[in-house]
């Protein structure tokens, strides 16, 4: 079997549960043709670079597949069905990458700066008017 790493993009009006739902049903049709998927990361609502099909924003979705190559070729069959479906890019691997991806590093690393920065008790001082 071979690797792959599958970017999804997926409309903005469906909600980030109906994203999950649409990743974990391309994981039972890639396990039910015989593959495995090893990694998926939801990375959230995000804006697109230009509008696609009216949209400013989708939901993106990372997947490291290890398919045959009919399984790969099934799910982008039934993703070119779908209409929550914006645009997605299947790209062969030499390895999986199963640590996390620089999208998700990044926005961990941002939240634990905010906090290290955050000083531990803000009280705001006030003045009194008389």
């Amino acid at each position: 079997m071979a690797f792959y790493e599958h970017v999804l993009i997926a409309r903005q009006d469906i909600s980030p549960a109906q994203a999950e739902t649409l990743n974990e049903e391309l994981k039972a049709l890639i396990e039910s043709l015989g593959g495995h998927i090893a990694k998926i990361e939801y990375w959230g609502l995000r804006n697109l670079t230009y509008r696609i099909k009216k949209n400013r924003k989708g939901h993106y979705s990372l997947l490291a597949i290890d398919a045959p190559a009919p399984a790969v070729k099934e799910m982008e069959r039934q993703l070119s069905i779908n209409e929550d479906v914006l645009r997605y890019l299947t790209v062969r691997v030499d390895a999986l990458d199963l640590e996390l991806s620089p999208v998700l590093a990044r926005r961990d690393r941002e939240r634990e700066r905010r906090f290290e920065d955050a000083p531990a008790v803000a009280q705001p001082e006030r003045e009194l008017r008389a």
